[in-house]
């Protein structure tokens, strides 16, 4: 089979239970699907052995994490496509087709994703992907209807095929030959900033990463670490600084760490003065910590991404702050940020 659509398990047998059938009713016939488990300590294998025993399953010794977790999975599976689906992800009919049809089609293109919007409300987009991803010159995350908090009403407006900088891990379709010629997720990252990784390690070498919204799909979120937990919080920010680290040129690298150094700094002070939350300002604070501590260990990734760059590759991030536009200039939407639709 050519495709492999992988879900990776830690004691999600709930949405296993509730999700996983629209998976098998769309996909079967066109694809292989994979439950891979991180050792989990609900009833999650035997439930898949006894309700959906088509469904092929990787048991892992331990918790890897999404980032490693896929990895050691992916590893023993046998697929020229991957998808790397969550398990609170509900598909619809013939939503594989138009992820596959623009990777067979299109040989540059390592990575798509299809338009996600939220379980909870179909009209809206979901915070995770949206209609696709990009950073801005600091690295900062954000999406095509969805910037910081603002979340827009699914309206239409990014109905267009475009390249993007990240495809979420979400639901994010993959050529194992890319896959695995950039070493695929960063495992050391454990979870959170793992795809934006991945898919700018490719954007480097010369490919392309689309959003495709004739897919659509619907995504719980935050099943794992919900929004507001202190370990979220830090891996987000350990995770994006040593991404930048990593994959910054270097005549960006000094300059745009510095901005960090206080951007990062003005934002614990901001969760621990106006929100009053603690344990975001020790997650932040430890973060930056961890990542002073850990940053030589990946010298030797940087050397050798920047050495195989492509100096011809799309640029790298976004121009604009979006900081700036979000909060000084009060343009919330990419669509106002960007003044153009696509």
């Amino acid at each position: 089979m050519q495709i492999a659509i992988v879900i990776l398990n830690w004691n999600g047998v709930e949405m296993l239970c509730r999700y996983l059938p629209t998976v098998l009713r769309y996909s079967l016939r066109s694809a292989d699907v994979w439950v891979a488990d991180n050792a989990s300590t609900d009833n999650s294998m035997e439930m898949l052995r006894q309700e959906f025993p088509q469904v092929k399953t990787i048991q892992l010794d331990k918790n890897y994490g999404f980032a490693e977790g896929y990895n050691r999975a992916l590893r023993q599976i046998d697929a020229e496509y991957y998808v790397l689906l969550n398990s609170d992800v509900e598909v619809t009919e013939h939503w594989l087709e138009p992820l596959y049809d623009i990777l067979k089609d299109s040989e540059d293109i390592a990575a798509c994703q299809p338009k996600l919007l939220s379980v909870a409300d179909k009209m809206r987009f979901e915070y995770a992907g949206a209609s696709g991803g990009f950073i801005d010159r600091y690295g900062y995350p954000f999406c095509r209807g969805r910037v910081f908090d603002t979340v827009e009403q699914d309206r239409g407006q990014y109905n267009t095929t475009m390249e993007i900088h990240w495809a979420t891990g979400a639901c994010l379709m993959i050529r194992a030959a890319d896959y695995w010629r950039v070493g695929g997720l960063d495992g050391r990252f454990f979870a959170h900033n793992e795809e934006i990784d991945l898919c700018w390690r490719l954007r480097l070498i010369g490919k392309r990463i689309v959003c495709e919204p004739d897919s659509t799909v619907y995504h719980v979120g935050g099943g794992t670490l919900p929004k507001g937990n202190p370990m979220k919080t830090f891996l987000n920010f350990r995770n994006n600084l040593t991404m930048l680290y990593k994959n910054l040129p270097e005549e960006d690298l000094r300059g745009v760490m510095r901005m960090r150094w206080w951007l990062d700094y003005l934002a614990a002070f901001q969760t621990l003065v106006f929100n009053r939350n603690v344990g975001d300002f020790k997650a932040i604070y430890k973060a930056r910590k961890a990542f002073s501590q850990w940053r030589h260990e990946f010298d030797a990734d940087r050397e050798e991404i920047q050495r195989n760059r492509v100096e011809a590759a799309a640029e790298d991030r976004s121009g604009v702050s979006i900081l700036w536009q979000y909060y000084v200039c009060g343009r919330k939407t990419f669509d106002r940020i960007f003044r153009r639709k696509g």
